[in-house]
């Protein structure tokens, strides 16, 4: 019987062996591995027909060793709190890798958010605020949007905790819309440090992204952004996918032109232009391009997959999409992987930057909003090349050093209380 994928154990196994190769004293590294909090909660939800549905929510705080807890809400019908505790620990660490002063969080709801309306949405994102409100607030823990979740859903969530409080609480979420205290460019960000990672892996590489044919899984928020921007800076689109399933043209797609599509509610599976062929989610994994950007949910990337790539690089805009077995096996092949804690940080650097906003009630302009966002994965970028060159090892293996490297010294300088 094969076994089952498990994002938390999948993490875990990367943290031991970065902890092996950079040498990294383990005194303080069981704390690591625990997250400080896990809650769990029960939404009951009136629902358009009168009947009333329970729904099962999380919310899990890794560390707040480095700053507040930071980190996303998602919906999704395969949510649980084992996939919530690894992508609490991966914001951690992702947060530690670009040296940013948060620690790392995450939210979910078990529920297809496909199948309520936009009221009912609106009553489970409420019950859910009104349910971990005690444990979130602007200097405590502050969510933003992820998967199946989105600016609206941050303003429901703000609106909720403001009303609780009897006063504006703009700085309790980021990834709201601009309105009501979000940071210009936060809605493209994550998508946009994608393109900045590979930009600068290429660098090392002697190509640009003019030469590069790109094929990306996922068109959703990091997906959709990563592409559009791909399109606008000439890097050829030779595969786009959504949940159901994905377009391929040798030519290159017109990212504009299929977001569009997507974003007025349309399936990939109904898009049809000269020239495109349909292919399944994981032929767009494996068909032939430069780089290939793994957008979509955890466990995309495994044993089987990694030996069918045709890729020369992968820059992981999911969180966890690619398991251990397939790392060594991408290795062994010689194909080049940007981590997803640094790859897809964009989105909770530009958060930062929307959370100091609204603690300073300040706003600051879209192009030093992306200026900024550049220069710190510049930095963090080439802070993982040296780790790479002292340890011998992978990008992957570097960023985790670092960020390890970086929560542990916090641990020990602070101490065990009491």
């Amino acid at each position: 019987m094969e076994k089952r994928y498990d994002p938390y154990e999948n993490v875990i196994s990367v943290m031991d062996k970065a902890m092996e190769i950079g040498r990294i004293d383990k005194y303080m590294f069981e704390i690591l591995k625990n997250p400080q909090r896990e809650t769990k909660v029960y939404l009951p939800v009136e629902m358009d027909d009168g009947t009333v549905k329970v729904f099962e929510g999380y919310r899990v705080q890794h560390s707040n060793i480095r700053g507040p807890f930071k980190g996303g809400i998602r919906y999704h019908q395969e949510c649980d709190l084992n996939e919530v505790k690894a992508l609490a620990t991966w914001m951690s660490l992702k947060c530690a890798v670009v040296n940013i002063p948060f620690g790392g969080a995450k939210g979910g709801i078990k529920v297809d958010p496909k199948t309520l309306s936009k009221r009912e949405l609106c009553r489970l994102t409420r019950r859910y605020t009104y349910a971990i409100e005690p444990i979130i607030g602007a200097d405590s823990d502050i969510p933003a949007p992820d998967v199946n979740t989105n600016a609206q859903t941050m303003a429901w969530v703000l609106d909720t905790y403001s009303m609780l409080k009897g006063k504006p609480c703009p700085g309790v979420v980021t990834g709201k819309p601009v309105e009501l205290g979000g940071s210009k460019g936060r809605a493209s960000a994550t998508g946009r440090g994608v393109v900045i990672s590979a930009k600068l892996l290429l660098e090392q590489e002697k190509k640009e992204l003019k030469d590069c044919r790109v094929a990306i899984q996922g068109i959703g928020n990091v997906g959709g952004n990563a592409a559009r921007i791909f399109y606008h800076r000439d890097a050829k689109i030779v595969a786009l996918s959504d949940v159901s399933g994905g377009i391929f043209s040798e030519d290159g797609l017109n990212a504009d032109q299929v977001s569009e599509f997507v974003e007025k509610g349309g399936l990939l599976v109904d898009y049809h232009e000269p020239g495109i062929r349909h292919i399944t989610n994981e032929e767009v994994i494996t068909c032939d391009c430069d780089l290939l950007v793994p957008a979509a949910l955890e466990n995309q990337i495994n044993a089987e997959t990694a030996e069918k790539l045709q890729c020369r690089y992968i820059v992981e805009g999911a969180n966890g999409p690619t398991t251990v077995e397939a790392d060594k096996i991408l290795e062994e092949r010689g194909i080049t992987l940007i981590p997803d804690i640094f790859a897809n940080s964009g989105g909770v650097v530009v958060s930062y930057f929307e959370w100091v906003q609204n603690l300073q009630e300040l706003t600051w302009e879209k192009s030093q909003v992306n200026d900024m966002l550049e220069n710190i994965l510049s930095k963090a970028f080439n802070e993982m090349l040296e780790e790479r060159k002292n340890s011998n090892c992978s990008y992957r293996m570097a960023a985790y050093i670092i960020a390890l490297r970086r929560l542990i010294y916090a641990e020990e300088i602070k101490g065990i209380f009491p």
